[in-house]
């Protein structure tokens, strides 16, 4: 059985991974933590995410909270993933880091951090957008130059940054398979008298508005034509099962950095 501990817990996404832990096979609720002075400290993890009562007080330790457990489920903020990961990383463990918001440089520390502990990260842990970034990648070489490309995400009122880290990994597929650089290419917005699109352009149009889950849509243009990809996510429950799903898996590797690729198989 693995043992998980599910940081932000009083969360939208932490209150979804705890239900969800508690119906799956193999894997349990053996801590929950959040934010020191948070007002869910020393409530039961369960009766908050609406399950009942399941004995795991909300606690601010992670370090402690490792003693009991085998892998973090960490869905907070780009700056409390990275302070987790260093916990996750003295004590020998697994973490699956689903937040976003990281930059460059914090990206590539965190694959670094691979030679201390396993670690698992992944801007979306939607097995359906993860089959999407495989499938844009090929559908612009076929496309070619000839096409132009925008990237048009949607999201919930309460998203801190943007674009998306999905949007972002989605740019980064398109860039590879065209011989393009994102941070070169990449266009985020327009607006005034911006000139005529290059046809280098890699556009980011970020939506915010409601309690949208997460839409994701590639487009290519072409003259006379154009190919649309869209995946829309209709709840939080496919994230949460594709990290309890990666949660599952982590703790059998050998230390090291892993993606959905590597889970997936792709």
């Amino acid at each position: 059985m693995i043992r998980a501990v599910v940081t932000g817990a009083a969360g939208r996404m932490g209150m979804q991974i705890a239900r969800l832990v508690q119906e799956t096979d193999g894997i349990s609720l053996a801590a929950a933590v959040e934010r020191p002075g948070h007002p869910a400290l020393g409530r039961d993890a369960g009766e908050l995410a609406g399950i009942g009562t399941l004995g795991v007080p909300v606690g601010s330790s992670l370090s402690e909270a490792l003693t009991v457990a085998d892998v973090v489920i960490d869905f907070t903020s780009a700056a409390a993933s990275m302070t987790h990961l260093d916990a996750v990383c003295r004590a020998g463990k697994a973490i699956v880091i689903g937040s976003t918001g990281f930059s460059a440089q914090e990206r590539e520390a965190i694959r670094r951090r691979g030679g201390e502990a396993r670690v698992f990260q992944a801007p979306n842990m939607s097995v359906g957008v993860n089959v999407l970034l495989q499938v844009v990648g090929q559908v612009a070489r076929l496309l070619g130059d000839g096409y132009d490309v925008e990237i048009v995400e949607t999201h919930h009122r309460f998203k801190k940054d943007a674009p998306s880290g999905t949007a972002l990994a989605l740019g980064e597929a398109v860039a590879s398979a065209l011989g393009r650089d994102l941070a070169a290419d990449g266009v985020h917005g327009r607006h005034g008298l911006v000139g005529e699109r290059t046809t280098r352009e890699i556009g980011f149009h970020a939506v915010r508005a409601g309690d949208v889950v997460g839409d994701h849509t590639v487009l290519f243009g072409g003259l006379g034509e154009r190919v649309e990809i869209t995946h829309r996510a209709s709840s939080r429950e496919t994230f949460a099962r594709g990290a309890i799903r990666a949660a599952l898996w982590l703790p059998t590797q050998p230390k090291g950095f892993y993606e959905m690729t590597d889970l997936l198989g792709l």
